[in-house]
């Protein structure tokens, strides 16, 4: 077939050696000529899939030696946890063939990053001499939607399922799962860590469909910098410091490894502040749920574990978001019924079940936190022990809240304290201020001469208002018990009137019964008088006839 390659046919002088060496070389320069040339004008992927045919024809593999694992992206309803491990190492396998890299920065990274971009190539690793291979998959499917709002014609969105697929011979089938996958697990937990960046995750649902954001979480709030009495604040860290630590004991124990936190009080107080310092301090992030535009319980618990391990599940303004009806009160809400409130199916018995139910245990090392302005407008059953384990309450600024505030504006520390600062504290005892009010007048001047006096005389005002409004309140509570209690006296008048009618009216009944009882006595004693005296006079008779 290839007569070239007999020995009787190969040249035996040196010059047609030398001109059939000539002849291949020629055309080899000639072919990566064309080669090259064609590189240019051929995209990227279209010469990885031209390669990749041209490697499975020319080098097909072995019948039945090579074995795919598929990571997919999602477990069903909830995240898979090696799919974002694996997410995070591959985009650290930077080789000199990659041909597609991604640049990033953060607003808190100094410097721009790279990583290889997974779609349309596959990256290689090795461990241990074994040969791996990574391939990003992507599956279309139709997703239905179930909205009621849904717009007309729209039969549904597009809806992508990504995996990753890990092929290697099957010989090391045993190695890769036991020692090579802890190892890829562990290197992305490294990396995370060294890149650690806290996430402010937005879920709900918009009119026309699924909504779910994230952002890096910038907030600047620590529990240095919270105006808060030192010794709640010393509690709330104790706290948080045994639950990480509390894995084993819960597991013991039967319970599911979260906690809920109730924090209440006045508006401005801080209490997303302090959400911000405890997600700071734990290094967890945060998933903001909006209770208003969830339409039912099963969303809510789609909502549950779309959510991560280590975060912060919050509820702002609980009494306000959905209308949640206190069992124990009589009167009915006064929010009014939105256009989503009243579409919404969701119940208090689907929100207990999300704290403290059967879907609660989905997740380790949860935190979920509700904040009202009015603790007694909730549900006791949402307040009980097992579902907001802790109740924080943020009252108005203190003196020492007062120091720790003009010492993150002012630079003014507690050492060396400024002349006004007496008179300041002794007014911020007597007058009912908030933190957020008081930090707005420390920004109003970087003189801070002038900022403490202009707080002087703000905080004179607000006492002169806050004890008119207390001796306007007293005076009107006054005069309602004055009226309160007239009306109680004129009751009282008519119930004594009434009772001493009566009291008369019986008597002068009595009397009047006596009397015809004398009278009826009389005449009967008078009949019984005349009686006698007729049968006296018979007998008389009887006696002189005889």
């Amino acid at each position: 077939m290839f007569p070239a390659l007999n020995p009787k046919y190969l040249p035996k002088s040196m010059s047609s050696l030398f001109s059939a060496y000539a002849s291949f070389t020629a055309f080899k320069f000639l072919l990566q000529t064309v080669v090259n040339e064609l590189k240019d004008f051929i995209p990227p992927w279209v010469r990885s899939y031209i390669y990749s045919k041209l490697r499975k024809y020319f080098f097909k593999p072995r019948p039945n030696d090579k074995l795919t694992l598929v990571i997919n992206e999602n477990i069903g309803m909830a995240p898979n946890e090696v799919y974002n491990k694996v997410e995070v190492y591959l985009g650290s396998k930077i080789s000199p063939s990659d041909s597609r890299l991604e640049l990033s920065k953060t607003s808190k990274q100094k410097s721009v990053s790279l990583a290889i971009e997974k779609r349309g190539q596959d990256v290689k690793d090795t461990f241990d001499d074994i040969e791996l291979r990574w391939t990003y998959v992507a599956k279309s499917s139709k997703k239905c939607r179930t909205n009621k709002f849904r717009p007309p014609g729209d039969d549904g969105e597009e809806e992508s399922q990504w995996s990753f697929e890990l092929s290697f011979d099957k010989e090391h089938r045993a190695k890769v799962i036991d020692s090579y996958m802890p190892y890829v697990l562990a290197q992305a937990e490294s990396i995370k860590q060294g890149e650690r960046v806290l996430k402010l995750h937005s879920t709900g649902r918009e009119q026309y469909g699924a909504s779910k954001s994230c952002i890096d979480l910038v907030h600047p709030a620590t529990f240095e910098t919270m105006a808060m009495d030192p010794e709640l604040k010393k509690m709330i860290i104790d706290d948080l410091d045994r639950f990480v630590k509390r894995r084993e004991l819960y597991k013991k124990v039967g319970k599911a490894w979260k906690r809920g936190y109730l924090l209440y009080g006045p508006p401005g107080t801080g209490k997303s502040s302090l959400i911000a310092a405890m997600a700071n301090y734990l290094k967890f992030d945060i998933y903001d749920l909006e209770l208003s535009s969830i339409y039912g319980n099963s969303e809510l618990r789609r909502v549950l574990l779309s959510t991560s391990n280590r975060s912060i599940v919050v509820v702002e303004d609980i009494d306000c978001s959905v209308q949640i009806k206190n069992r124990e009160s009589a009167q009915p809400s006064k929010i009014p019924a939105t256009h989503a409130s009243r579409d919404c199916k969701f119940t208090l018995s689907g929100l207990l079940n999300f704290i403290d139910g059967l879907w609660s245990c989905c997740g380790d090392e949860r935190i979920i936190v509700f904040t009202t302005n009015h603790k007694e407008r909730l549900d006791p059953a949402l307040l009980r022990p097992g579902r907001m384990d802790l109740h924080i309450h943020l009252s108005y600024c203190t003196p020492s809240g007062f120091r720790i505030l003009a010492s993150n504006y002012l630079g003014i520390h507690e050492s060396s304290p400024h002349h006004l600062f007496g008179e300041i504290e002794s007014l911020i005892e007597s007058t009912e201020v908030t933190p957020a009010a008081i930090a707005e007048e420390l920004m109003k001047s970087d003189d801070a001469d002038v900022v403490l006096e202009g707080l002087v005389k703000f905080l004179k005002e607000k006492k002169a208002a806050d004890d008119k409004m207390k001796s306007k309140k007293a005076k009107k509570a006054e005069q309602e018990r004055i009226k309160k209690a007239e009306e109680e006296g004129s009751k009282s008048g008519e119930e004594e009137g009434t009772n001493k009618a009566e009291v008369e009216g019986s008597k002068k009944g009595n009397e009047e019964a006596t009397k015809k009882a004398e009278e009826v006595g009389t005449e009967k004693g008078k009949e019984e008088g005349t009686h006698k005296t007729e049968s006296q006079e018979r007998d008389e008779d009887v006696n002189t006839n005889c």
